[in-house]
């Protein structure tokens, strides 16, 4: 297995040794980065052209240039390989969702912004979408959005709705800030789910409906401070947490 971290130094040994150990121990870090993200690479090049399930880790890895023992010691399974792609288009998006929300107060402007950028970044792979749809309806998949191999990722764009709500002038009863990230989350696989089947170019009716139901969102979270809607809030939060996601624990905990 390659090292975790830079050796420690040991009695005696100078400056300069330590030095150079550590710039190995960096070179070779970099190295199996770079081999990581060529294996992901190709995997998913290789599943857009032939499929998910035709495409086998031994193609994956002859593809790359590496021994299958090298493909299953970065990545355990073809699910493991879907499961990198998914945090690593959740990345980008919450840098970029986060940056191009941070001029705006407005909360359906936010939301929109957040919402627009995931697209941006997901865009080269909608023809891979559907592959990964396919696999990620799979009750029992770790790749369904829903599951607990999800959980860190999930939470980590959860996050950013939660954000969006918490730098904006939009004003709520505060008794359900709580749940409003995992409300809005649904609000965002909703619309995962129509851009994956959606065929207009550049996603521009994904796009039309982002502008349309953002402000209809925003609006509808400013109606919470009217005593009669606020048990359909906690209800709807109730309900996610019964049948989607069990076992999570509010948004603020």
């Amino acid at each position: 297995m390659e090292p975790s971290g830079p050796p420690e130094p040991r009695p005696g040994r100078t400056d300069s040794e330590t030095g150079v150990a550590r710039d190995r121990v960096e070179n070779t870090t970099a190295r199996g980065d770079e081999r990581k993200a060529l294996i992901l690479d190709t995997a998913l090049r290789l599943f857009e052209r032939d499929g998910y399930e035709k495409t086998t880790m031994r193609a994956i890895a002859k593809e790359a240039g590496v021994s299958v023992g090298n493909a299953y010691y970065y990545f355990g399974s073809k699910d493991h390989l879907i499961q990198a792609f998914y945090d690593e288009v959740s990345e980008r998006h919450v840098a970029q969702a986060l940056a191009a929300m941070r001029p705006h107060r407005d909360l359906a402007t936010r939301l929109s912004a957040d919402l627009h950028t995931w697209i941006d970044v997901a865009e080269p792979y909608r023809e891979f979408a559907t592959q990964f749809v396919k696999n990620a309806v799979d009750p029992n998949s770790p790749l369904s959005p829903f599951s607990p191999e999800s959980k860190p990722t999930r939470d980590k764009v959860i996050d950013v709705h939660r954000r969006a709500v918490l730098g904006s002038t939009a004003k709520y009863d505060p008794g359900i800030a709580e749940n409003l990230p995992d409300l809005l989350w649904m609000h965002h696989m909703a619309i995962v789910l129509f851009w994956v089947y959606d065929r207009s170019p550049g996603a521009r009716r994904t796009r039309e409906l982002v502008d349309r139901t953002s402000p209809m969102v925003a609006r509808i979270i400013g109606l919470s401070r009217f005593k009669v809607v606020r048990p359909l809030f906690r209800e709807a939060d109730k309900l996610i947490r019964d049948f989607l996601l069990p076992g999570d624990e509010p948004g603020g905990a």
